[in-house]
């Protein structure tokens, strides 16, 4: 699949924003105003809300990206933003609505159907987005990934060589697959969990954090609920990666 860019704009401080498509999937590259190139490149996890209720949060990390001197990528997950619906992972997100509504606990069964499927999907769009990225001359690893749908980036960490570290967000529901995933990765490893989010298992996180097989992992942990990380907590991922990747 070939990558088109679609549109391009410098943000205050001189980072060129692109948009770009790759066989109907929209993301956005992120480069820093001045850095040499190849630089390293960061891919941003993005959520089923879309790239547009996203955008600021994750063009705030790739910004912080930039600034290190990386490249910083996302694109739109299956079923979200402007994609086309997808009936089964429609169906699975009314299924927890309702099961948290009524204060029932999420079973492994909606678990699953909310992310397997996700998960499925979306890893191989990453892989082909990264193929894209690389051969890119401005653009040539090593390789990070950072944020949430976690059992995405705990796939493709699993099964994506290229990818040397990985920040992980835990605040999503994790099908037991992801536990035996996470056993196989021994890249390294930064971990974010607020300890109060509202939309988090706390022990579903803790347990995972503990079946990474990585020798070199380390467990963050904040209070406050799902939207409150603080500023520290994204300072301490640039320094994580800034070890990992340069």
């Amino acid at each position: 699949m070939a990558l088109h860019f679609t549109s391009e704009q410098r943000l205050d401080d001189g980072v060129l924003e692109r948009a770009f498509t790759l066989g109907g999937i929209p993301g956005i590259l992120w480069t820093p105003a001045s850095a040499p190139a190849p630089m390293p490149l960061i891919l941003l996890g993005n959520t089923p809300l879309g790239l547009d209720k996203m955008y600021p949060r994750l063009a705030a990390r790739a910004r912080q990206a930039a600034a290190d001197g990386f490249a910083a990528a996302t694109i739109e997950l299956p079923g979200s933003g402007k994609r086309p619906r997808w009936a089964a992972a429609e169906q699975a997100r009314a299924d927890l609505r309702r099961t948290l509504e009524a204060g029932e606990p999420v079973s492994d069964e909606i678990i699953d159907a909310l992310t397997i499927p996700l998960v499925d999907a979306a890893v191989p769009e990453w892989q082909s987005t990264l193929d894209a990225l690389l051969s890119l001359p401005e653009i040539g690893g090593p390789v990070g990934y950072s944020g949430g749908v976690i059992s995405i980036g705990v796939r493709l960490a699993a099964v994506e060589p290229r990818i040397v570290a990985a920040a992980f967000f835990a605040g999503s529901f994790v099908p037991r697959a992801t536990f035996e995933e996470a056993r196989g990765i021994t890249i390294p490893l930064h971990v974010l969990l607020q300890w109060d989010d509202e939309s988090n298992d706390r022990r579903a996180a803790l347990d995972l954090f503990d079946a990474f097989g990585s020798k070199e992992k380390s467990l963050h942990a904040n209070m406050g609920g799902h939207t409150g990380v603080p500023q520290s907590a994204g300072d301490a991922v640039a320094q994580f990666f800034t070890r990992h990747l340069k």
